[in-house]
């Protein structure tokens, strides 16, 4: 490590003040404080003295995501090895070889080979949606006479785009500014420019043979909105695990509880608002299976279904704990999350469109925030008042 800060140092010049390298400072400029604690304090009051920084918190975020990462490999590997072992997916035989020969035996059971498979399809995308997100976040820094924002590490993670990046966060200010959730925001635009692409009729599986990219079917929780009776037959421990088409990283309800627990233990997340999201959430469900329909399915899915299918735990952990769009206070997170699980239950239940919610109910919460906190706020300074009449 002293090598390479030793490095650092020598390399700074060239990109401080007037040297050649001058507009990559920020690049720089992030790379060192990702390495190493800064060196900078704070010259006016307050000081503050603790050991973790907004940097080592994304790295946090990053580290609680790992679980949900290996699941991305392992299910988006297994969907792919699954559909070419059944024959949904025919190869030609020299394509059959080279698969062979990388060791990928269509073997679903394979842990180690699915991953692979899966790698060859996420790794690439998280390359690319990096550096255009980094690229981003450079630019603005540069013109604003900035650091590059932390918070990019995160979402270049959850949903790594550059359009979340420029209209979610960069216009409003940058990190910390923003009302919204950068990635949501980068989902809901995907959502409105590409329905057909991106709606839960028909989620891609990977297969790259004979010119058929990918093939599509409906995941569990559009059929349960569509057909009666889907989920009796179904797996629930498959579902729970993430062994189900779905999103890449989300289809798993274990790894996201993982994720969260790491999240809540390092006091990073918000405990109450995750407890918000679930209580919300089996309220509402609870509702809608007492009052029943005789036409849409979903007004009898159970609670224990709803938690384990799109991206409701996903969202419940990683989307709806961002410290900068939600709720700041106590009793603000409880009020936050409970809207969102209210919210997120009655889309997904309700809208015939699209059978998913969590999405268009954090965005939708993330805009009240600032005036719950301010209700809340108002209600305690009213009470010291009245504490404090004599």
């Amino acid at each position: 490590m002293r090598a390479l800060r030793s490095l650092m140092d020598r390399i700074a010049p060239a990109f401080e003040h007037d040297g050649p390298l001058a507009f990559l400072y920020p690049f720089y400029e992030a790379t060192d404080t990702f390495l190493f604690t800064p060196g900078k304090v704070t010259r006016s009051a307050s000081h503050v003295r603790d050991g973790i920084d907004l940097k080592r918190m994304m790295f946090f975020v990053i580290i609680a995501l790992i679980p949900s990462i290996i699941m991305a490999l392992y299910n988006t590997g297994y969907q792919a090895q699954v559909a070419i072992a059944q024959g949904a997916v025919p190869l030609d035989d020299w394509q059959t070889a080279l698969y062979l020969g990388l060791g990928l035996n269509f073997d679903p059971s394979s842990v180690w080979l699915t991953s692979f498979h899966g790698a060859l399809y996420f790794v690439p995308v998280l390359i690319v949606t990096y550096a255009a997100g980094m690229g981003v976040e450079g630019v603005f820094a540069r013109i604003r006479g900035h650091d590059i924002a932390e918070g990019f590490l995160v979402t270049g993670m959850l949903i790594p785009l550059a359009f979340g990046v420029v209209f979610a966060k960069e216009i409003f200010g940058g990190v910390g500014m923003n009302f919204l959730n950068p990635a949501l925001v980068t989902r809901a635009f995907l959502f409105f420019a590409y329905p057909a692409e991106i709606s839960g009729e028909a989620p891609w599986i990977a297969a790259n043979f004979q010119g058929v990219d990918t093939f599509t079917g409906a995941t569990l929780l559009a059929q349960s909105a569509d057909t009666p009776g889907v989920l009796e037959g179904a797996d629930w421990m498959a579902a729970f695990l993430g062994r189900i088409p779905g999103s890449m990283g989300e289809t798993s309800a274990l790894a996201c509880l993982a994720g969260g627990a790491f999240l809540i233990v390092t006091r990073i997340g918000s405990w109450r608002t995750i407890a918000g999201v679930v209580l919300g959430s089996w309220a509402m469900v609870a509702l809608l299976n007492w009052a029943g329909s005789d036409t849409n399915p979903l007004f009898a899915m159970p609670f224990h279904w709803h938690i384990v299918l799109g991206g409701w735990a996903f969202g419940a952990v990683f989307m709806a704990t961002d410290p900068v769009s939600s709720a700041f206070t106590a009793t603000g997170k409880w009020v936050y999350g409970v809207g969102i699980g209210l919210l997120a239950i009655l889309i997904r239940v309700i809208n015939p469109a699209y059978p998913e919610g969590m999405m268009l109910a954090i965005l939708f919460m993330n805009m009240f925030a600032p005036l719950i906190d301010h209700f809340v706020v108002r209600a305690n300074v009213r009470r010291r008042e009245a504490r404090y009449a004599a």
